[in-house]
């Protein structure tokens, strides 16, 4: 019997829990910076290093980072589903915990590339500094889409939620777009669950089950529903 499809759109509220900040957090700063002077392409331009600096700091805290139980279990959903998982995060704690299947749209920390060419992209897992130059002569940056950016993943993000037999949220405030705008693209009739802690507004999406609990304890439920109905 072929294995239904699990479309999981993931957030910073999944890896909170393995003690990476949210960039919302309540004072407004990610890490004890402002948005603006490290995750924009105004901010690169202004202080390259600065922006190089934060990222190497984010680097070495993700290396540190261990997989939750909410990563773990999304991985054990291969056993029975067909998992597909789109993530926001830049983080590798999905790949960590055993999933397969990870689509990142909005880079990878542990990614590099030439600031002049988006397909020049190399692993990195040390830090960048001001002066790598990559083959193109140009200098080299984070394989991250910082604010303001185009989303180029998100083009193939979407019908992949399109085919979902079933889609879930975990732990995303549906706040940043194009990203937040997946859960309008699943079909109407697919059932759909959100984890977050605070569940964001969502009224005009259809056949939807929210479970308002921290990622690791709305997994154990999540997992719960699907072994009932699924």
């Amino acid at each position: 019997m072929k294995k239904k499809k699990i479309v999981v759109l993931t957030g910073a509220g999944i890896s909170a829990e393995s003690g990476l900040k949210t960039f919302r957090d309540s004072d407004g700063l990610w890490e004890g910076y402002n948005i603006e002077d490290v995750a924009t392409p105004g901010a690169w331009i202004k202080n390259p290093k600065l922006v190089l600096e934060f990222y190497n700091y984010r680097r070495k805290n993700v290396m540190d980072a261990k997989p939750n139980a909410a990563h773990f279990g999304l991985a054990e959903l291969q056993n029975d589903f067909d998992v597909i998982i789109i993530t926001q995060n830049i983080d590798d704690l999905h790949e960590r915990a055993g999933s397969k299947n990870v689509m990142h749209l909005h880079g990878e920390i542990f990614k590099m590339r030439s600031e002049k060419n988006d397909q020049l992209i190399y692993d990195i897992r040390s830090d960048i500094h001001w002066g790598d130059i990559a083959p193109d002569g140009a200098q080299l940056r984070p394989h991250i889409v910082w604010f303001q950016e185009p989303v180029p993943m998100i083009e193939e993000a979407i019908p992949v939620v399109q085919s979902a037999d079933i889609f879930a949220v975990i732990g995303t405030s549906l706040v940043v777009y194009p990203a937040a705008g997946l859960i309008s693209v699943a079909h109407p009739s697919v059932p759909k669950f959100i984890i977050d802690k605070k569940i964001p507004y969502t009224s005009s999406v259809e056949n939807i089950t929210a479970i308002e609990l921290p990622a690791t304890e709305g997994m154990t439920k999540l997992k719960e529903l699907l072994k009932k109905y699924y």
